[in-house]
């Protein structure tokens, strides 16, 4: 068989080898009660939780309408909707970085602990449908609790407050947190030989990602005057699936610099005054008069004005010149979706990476400059 023939005939096996490696492993994990069980808990647990978030919500809008007669009934009722949402996306992933990383931490390693991923190895399908099944199925596991959550989370829309499409962009960070984190247990269990290990490492890499790098930013950015000379990048949090959610959250206030709004701004450096955010230091266009940047201890009002704070003063801006209206981004879906875009690079790295270490042979290796590439012998070389 030639070289030729070999990778003609590889995609070939990827796509069956993938379909018969996932329904084994998605016959071994749905049969039985168990699963079942397990999906009723699942859905009761999101019920119940959503339950009580709504009723401290009412029990709170009912105390402010108590004492303030005058408070529209309307908007209390979609903040009560905004509150349940927000709740249950940061319920659901934190529930997702604990059972996808468990559901894939054990994928490879238990076929080393009980002697037959050699013999899998052997079998004509590749070691990419090896990986990418087992991923696959396990994370179908984690796919239908997502999914079943659904019909729960679709009570906001009794209250208000929540589009449709801010649902869509919570239950795709979602699903991205899913995939990313379970491609890092699927590499840990393609390094290590336990499975023990291997979960362990998953969970400690898990709290570095969400964690140490948002402890990291926080560092950063409080010693910021006497450390650092410029603020922390964003892109520290890229792998902290909550600061995406909170992304998604504050989209559902109307980007008004408060709540949820006022964290996402904060992490990327930009000042939001009567609902118009402008990046700090970002060169706006001015009406005739070029560009001009807007410096620390500015706002921006709402018809374009530039003004300084109360008490503080500028002198690289001119007070009163109109920025133009191209230049004021509403600023919404700034930054889950790099987050997305990030979490989903990690994830294809992370399973090229645990394809080569299943792979028995013709594994890549880095070549030194200089060194001629070893010529095959044998059989596989004709």
């Amino acid at each position: 068989m030639t070289g030729a023939t070999l990778r003609r005939r590889v995609p070939r096996l990827a796509m069956p080898g993938i379909t018969a490696i996932g329904v084994k492993e998605l016959r071994g994990r749905m049969r039985g009660k168990r699963a079942f069980i397990s999906v009723t808990v699942y859905v009761v647990l999101v019920a119940g939780f959503a339950w009580m978030v709504g009723q401290i919500l009412v029990s709170t809008a009912e105390q402010q309408m108590q004492w303030n007669p005058g408070f529209n009934s309307t908007v209390q009722s979609a903040t009560i909707g905004r509150g349940i949402f927000t709740a249950l996306m940061f319920l659901q992933t934190l529930m997702i970085l604990v059972l996808a990383p468990a559901s894939t931490a054990g994928t490879i390693s238990s076929e080393r602990e009980k002697q037959t991923l050699d013999l899998l190895a052997v079998t004509p399908i590749s070691s990419v449908a090896i990986v990418v099944g087992k991923l696959l199925s396990a994370l179908t596991w984690v796919f239908v609790l997502i999914l079943a959550s659904i019909p729960v989370t679709a009570i906001v829309f009794v209250y208000g407050g929540v589009a449709p499409d801010d649902v869509v962009r919570g239950y795709a960070m979602l699903f991205v947190t899913a995939i990313a984190f379970g491609a890092l247990g699927t590499f840990f269990s393609s390094l290590l030989r336990r499975s023990g290990a291997a979960t362990g490492l998953t969970f400690v890499a898990v709290l570095i990602a969400t964690v140490g790098l948002s402890f990291i930013w926080v560092f950063m950015y409080q010693t910021s005057s006497s450390v650092f000379a410029r603020r922390p990048p964003e892109a520290l949090f890229y792998l902290n699936p909550f600061v995406a959610q909170a992304d998604v959250a504050c989209g559902t206030e109307g980007n008004t610099g408060s709540g949820w709004c006022s964290i996402i701004n904060g992490i990327t450096g930009t000042f939001v005054d009567f609902g118009v955010p402008v990046p700090v230091g970002r060169e706006l266009i001015i009406d005739g008069k070029g560009a001009v940047a807007v410096p620390e201890g500015a706002l921006v009002a709402p018809d374009g004005q530039i003004v300084p704070l109360p008490g503080r003063g500028f002198d690289d801006v001119v007070v009163g010149d109109i920025a133009a209206p191209d230049a004021l981004a509403s600023g919404r879906d700034r930054y889950w979706p790099r987050s997305a875009l990030t979490l989903m690079l990690l994830a294809v790295g992370f399973t090229t990476a645990a394809v080569q270490l299943v792979t028995p042979t013709r594994r890549w290796r880095p070549r030194l400059p200089g060194i001629p590439r070893r010529r095959r012998t044998g059989r596989s070389a004709e």
